[in-house]
């Protein structure tokens, strides 16, 4: 056998190899509680409270009472106090465990000395950076954004700059303690262009490369960093669209997607978002980016608002 012989069944095995490990990986993903289980404790044995941004709707609800029903203290941060207190009372008659509210605007910068000193003392053992918002649920190319420099400012705020200060203010005492678990919120809109949402887009790319970075850089130290980037969700944000096998309800999401913990730094959050990513993987972007498809992506939302 040759040299090149040698060297061609070398790259072939190496090949072969990544897409086996490959394959692993997604079957991990597809069926976390046969690969990775998590224990009845888990996520109360990481600390006593868990702390959710934009906490009163949607998916980050959706997590504060799903975490308080695993046996975790919860912590809301979000903008309206007199929902912060109803969502609060709720979680409290729901499942006992003690809420603390947090009123803040995360579109402002002048708000986390506040919210550190509000969570100095506690265990913190899980952050969902949940928060997020929309230039408008209607699609809109760049430029037609109303009061657009305003606009950006309160998205980049909001969207990408809670997520690094909210980080900033638990990480270190997770890596004291050498446990603890970040969950950042992106978006499948975040896994390619997406026009007619392009900085909203953009901005979930950013929590992505954040989060899969700082995994790399403290998962050695025991915290747990893991991007979530679902697709559909019956949420507020989404005008609370009919759930169905593909768009979930805010707490079929979670429910799974906190099951997956464990399996990597990067999810869909679940089984039918799993493989919506793969589907959507196989089409050309110049399909995605037609001026046809965008048209119809205005109309079908406009109608569907209407």
């Amino acid at each position: 056998m040759g040299f090149l012989d040698l060297i061609l069944i070398s790259l072939g095995a190496i090949v072969a190899l990544v897409y086996v490990l490959k394959f692993i990986k997604l079957v991990k993903i597809l069926f976390p509680k046969t690969w990775c289980p998590l224990s009845r404790s888990f996520f109360s044995s990481l600390g006593e409270w868990a702390v959710i941004t934009g906490g009163t709707d949607g998916i980050g609800k959706a997590y504060a009472f799903e975490l308080a029903k695993r046996g975790m203290n919860i912590v809301l941060i979000s903008r309206t106090l007199e929902k912060l207190n109803k969502v609060a009372k709720e979680i409290e008659d729901d499942t006992g465990r003690s809420v603390k509210v947090i009123a803040s605007d995360f579109t402002r910068e002048d708000i986390y000395e506040n919210i550190e000193d509000n969570l100095k003392g506690l265990d913190v053992g899980i952050l969902v950076n949940n928060v997020g918002m929309l230039f408008s649920p209607i699609p809109h190319r760049f430029l037609d954004v109303e009061n657009l420099d305003t606009a950006i400012t309160n998205l980049i705020n909001c969207n990408m700059k809670s997520l690094v200060m909210m980080s900033k203010i638990i990480l270190p005492h997770m890596e004291k303690r050498k446990k603890g678990v970040i969950l950042n919120l992106s978006s499948g809109t975040g896994c390619f262009p997406y026009p007619l949402y392009s900085t909203y887009s953009a901005s979930k790319v950013f929590v992505d490369r954040f989060s899969r970075g700082l995994q790399a850089e403290y998962g050695y130290k025991g915290v747990i960093i893991q991007s979530v980037a679902p697709y559909g969700v019956s949420t507020p944000m989404t005008q609370n669209q009919k759930a169905n096998m593909v768009n979930k309800t805010a707490e079929d999401f979670v429910n799974e997607s906190l099951d997956r913990v464990l399996v990597g730094d990067h999810i869909h959050g679940c089984f039918a978002h799993e493989i919506l990513a793969l589907i959507i993987k196989t089409i050309p972007l110049w399909v995605l980016h037609s001026t046809i498809t965008q048209e119809k992506v205005i109309d079908h939302v406009k109608n569907r608002l209407s």
